[in-house]
């Protein structure tokens, strides 16, 4: 039987063929995607160019009032009032939370009700609301103990009771969302165990249940801090009435305006990361293999990469 033509080479014998391990590896070539990117960064160069040759944009009057004391005390009064409402808004949704999901059938009703109820009605109009309660209720007690609603509700703290209440309602589905998601069988198991209800709360239901609330915990946490913008509106000194009162004297709009806008990116930013490395830390343990490398992790990688590459060369 004679030997195919395909495996004799100009020597006679057949020619072993290559294993598929030594064969070379070609990437596949996507011109639109370079041409694309490359019209991306000349867009973004031409925007990033603008905005920094644009003289209206004052950036030297931008940095001589980044640092004020005016901004500063109302940078300070917005991280007091963000800080205070998540906690105490948490804390009620927390309760009411559990009430929708352990309550009796009126705990459950109630629960409802008010999630509702504040969840309908807008941010501004309950602030207003609020400041307000004055003309609906004159006087707040009981018995002989009464104080005078116009001595009580002043702006900053209809600032924080307004907010307050509605971040609760907001809070309330996101623990409860968090809480549902824990397997039921884990909980039957951990009762078949003996374990009391606090000590299953708090070792078992509450690990897994922060997987699903961080996320959405900390987008909340950063729409907050862009909505205590709203108080402004009260006369409450944070950083955006700050920013007002000094361009109403020296009519330096925008770059005031630039001043806030900076700020808040700063403050996201900063509560962006924290997310980040909290959401590792509650996904440790969730059966998904290993967790992402951190950016600083990746920057190491890729630098011991090209350390690497130099050397080669």
């Amino acid at each position: 039987m004679a030997t195919p033509p395909e495996v004799l080479t100009a020597t006679g014998p057949p020619a072993a063929r290559p294993s598929p391990a030594d064969l070379p590896i070609v990437r596949r070539r996507r011109p639109g995607q370079w041409i694309g990117s490359a019209l991306v960064l000349l867009l973004l160069g031409a925007l990033a160019a603008s905005v920094l040759r644009n003289p209206r944009f004052q950036w030297g009057v931008v940095g001589d009032y980044f640092t004020t004391d005016a901004v500063l005390h109302g940078l300070t009064l917005t991280l007091w009032l963000t800080a205070a409402t998540t906690a105490l808004g948490f804390a009620l949704g927390t309760l009411l939370a559990a009430a929708r999901i352990w309550g009796n059938l009126l705990l459950r009703s109630l629960s409802w009700g008010y999630v509702w109820l504040f969840r309908s009605i807008p941010p501004l109009v309950q602030l207003l609301l609020w400041f307000n309660i004055g003309a609906l209720y004159p006087e707040l007690g009981f018995g002989p103990f009464s104080v005078r609603t116009v001595n009580l509700f002043g702006p900053l703290l209809t600032s924080v009771v307004g907010l307050t209440l509605l971040e609760a309602a907001f809070a309330a589905e996101v623990v409860r969302g968090g809480l549902l998601s824990v397997d039921q069988g884990q909980l039957e198991a951990a009762q078949s165990l003996g374990l009391g209800r606090w000590r299953v709360l708090r070792r078992i239901v509450l690990p897994q249940a922060m997987r699903s609330i961080v996320p959405t915990a900390g987008n909340m946490l950063i729409g907050l801090l862009r909505s205590t913008s709203i108080v402004s509106v009260l006369a409450v000194q944070d950083l955006l009435y700050s920013v007002q009162l000094i361009y109403n004297q020296t009519y330096q709009v925008i770059p005031l305006l630039l001043v806030a806008t900076l700020w808040y990116l700063v403050l996201t930013t900063l509560l962006s990361i924290g997310q980040y490395y909290l959401e590792r830390r509650f996904a440790r343990g969730a059966g998904r293999g290993a967790l992402p490398p951190t950016p600083v992790q990746r920057a190491r990688t890729a630098l011991a990469g090209l350390r690497t590459r130099v050397d080669a060369r």
